[in-house]
């Protein structure tokens, strides 16, 4: 986990008023083998159901096909030829934008007929050296594409978008021909300005705030803003489990006090070892906050001490369910998600002696063994999350 940058990602979408699905599909994926990161997004003609299938198919064809390191001539026209006919229209639709960023920063953008990507490089826009793209098959001919190339930066940002943010307000007096990409820029270039450390999920939530409020605050279309932030990584330890070798407290105990990040103690047992090890005192709390764990206590030096399995058997499952619209509470899970969420890189350290307790056959069945929970929250944080995750089993 040393690269010189994270690479931050988060979509916030919002349906046209009146429709249960949206019509923009949003697919990112990290390729731990090559070290890429793939980002997709497009919008399918019309709205609800009919256009969240063109754009589904849009998606993955754009996600698999640049995954295999295809031209992106190529890439164009199979998507092109695989997608329905309107029936009505007599012709298949579906915009896209496709971003490939390399381990070493560097970034391929394609797109087609969405919304020109906005670059920011100290708090200015930057023009990466767009280039158009001429189809020429005989179904094709005439379709013009752009893709540019260029080696992101730290603090570079990328904010892609569905139709439905330029246009939003369309008709209105303030913006009759719709909102507009160079208005779009500057409002993304205002905010980075006043806030240069925002989040790429906050500066997405505002933008299709904005987009609604534009449209008086119903959805004239389906709107989808993405943010990609290139940044310093926040790094997260969270250690569980006392180790198999009482010996080896004092090594637990140096991983948390070197650790240069925030860090969870979740379990009873790994808090007593850090607390007599480091000889910081444990302070109980009696507050409940979730009725079905045991309050969260405080330590010096520690963002949160909380119990373990049952803690970490209920953050495995708010991840499995959690979106962009879920609230969390205040609960010890809650608060573990929070972090979780918060942070980039997430180091587990986790204590392989079997808590006798666990054993007990009057137990919930579900509940798992600390091990395997632990590796059902990595697998959910990057694949779901695409956070930066290792274990060290102790």
């Amino acid at each position: 986990m040393d690269n010189k940058f994270y690479i931050e990602v988060d979509c916030i979408q919002k349906n046209q008023d009146g429709e249960r699905i949206c019509g923009d599909v949003f697919l990112t994926e990290r390729i731990k083998t090559e070290e890429r990161t793939i980002i997709v997004l497009s919008d399918g003609m019309g709205h609800g159901v009919k256009a969240n299938m063109l754009a589904t198919l849009t998606s993955t064809m754009a996600l698999n096909f640049t995954k295999e390191h295809k031209d992106v001539n190529r890439i164009a026209e199979i998507i092109m030829n695989t997608l329905p006919v309107c029936s009505k229209r007599q012709i298949s639709y579906s915009t896209f934008t496709i971003i490939d960023i390399e381990e070493d920063g560097k970034t391929t953008i394609l797109e087609y007929d969405n919304p020109e990507t906005i670059i920011v490089r100290d708090s200015k826009p930057f023009n990466p050296g767009w280039q158009c793209i001429m189809l020429e098959s005989e179904k094709n001919a005439g379709k013009v594409l752009k893709n540019c190339t260029f080696q992101a930066q730290k603090e570079d940002r990328i904010i892609f978008c569905s139709d439905g943010i330029t246009q939003s307000g369309m008709g209105s007096d303030k913006y009759p021909f719709g909102w507009g990409h160079d208005n779009l820029e500057s409002f993304v270039q205002r905010l980075i300005t006043n806030n240069p450390d925002m989040s790429a999920n906050k500066l997405a939530v505002k933008v299709v705030n904005m987009a609604f409020q534009n449209d008086g605050y119903i959805a004239k279309d389906d709107t989808s803003c993405a943010a990609i932030y290139f940044r310093e990584p926040r790094k997260l330890l969270i250690c569980t489990g006392p180790p198999y070798e009482e010996e080896n407290d004092k090594k637990l105990a140096d991983v948390v006090k070197n650790f240069n990040g925030k860090k969870i103690l979740s379990g009873a047992t790994t808090a007593d070892i850090i607390s007599r090890e480091l000889k910081l005192e444990i302070e109980d709390s009696f507050e409940f906050h979730d009725p079905d764990l045991p309050p969260v206590a405080y330590m010096e030096g520690i963002d949160l001490v909380t119990e373990g399995i049952l803690t970490l058997s209920k953050v495995a499952k708010i991840l499995k369910v959690y979106n962009n619209n879920y609230i969390l509470g205040k609960g010890p899970a809650d608060q573990i998600v929070k972090l979780l969420k918060e942070s980039d890189e997430i180091q587990f350290v986790i204590g392989t002696r079997v808590n006798i307790a666990h054993q007990d056959p009057n137990l919930p069945v579900e509940l798992e063994i600390r091990r395997t929970v632990v590796r059902r929250i990595a697998e959910t944080l990057e694949d779901k999350f695409l956070k930066e995750v290792s274990m060290k089993f102790i």
